[in-house]
């Protein structure tokens, strides 16, 4: 199975979920908030085709510490591909950060999430004040073994 992405670079990160976490960028987006930072992964076709396997192994080389963010564009969607991702790192602590509501995550993909960033970016409502979130409407959400 394929999976779009931004870039195979695993950022490393102290902001996109609690802990030094891995952030792997998917490609594509169908929200375009209008002060998005990450604009360049918009565009689906902009992004570089992998085999899901080849960026659990990129994963595996670059996230020893099995602490990963899924984020964008908008993750899901490529609901699939990140479905079948989770079910092979099902062990990892995985957070996802999406534009889309709670209530629009598939359950089959919240149950393998230890915390999701829900909500749009408005940039009105910016904040530095509230860790993981952007904009002050967005909400982190622990869900730890809460889908099991």
């Amino acid at each position: 199975m394929n999976i779009i992405l931004n870039s195979p670079y695993i950022k490393t990160s102290l902001v996109d979920g609690p802990g030094i976490r891995g952030v792997l960028f998917l490609q594509g987006c169908d929200l375009k908030c209008q002060a998005c930072h990450n604009k360049s992964t918009w565009n689906i076709e902009e992004g570089k085709v992998y085999d899901v396997l080849e960026v659990i192994e990129i994963l595996k080389i670059n996230v020893r510490n099995k602490k990963i963010t899924i984020s964008g564009g908008e993750p899901l969607l490529q609901k699939d591909a990140l479905l079948y991702m989770f079910e092979i790192i099902k062990d990892w602590d995985i957070c996802l950060y999406t534009g889309h509501n709670l209530e629009d995550v598939p359950k089959n993909i919240l149950k393998y999430l230890k915390y999701i960033k829900v909500g749009h970016f408005i940039e009105e409502l910016k904040t530095t004040k509230i860790p993981f979130i952007g904009s002050s409407n967005q909400k982190f959400i622990v869900l730890g073994d809460y889908y099991d």
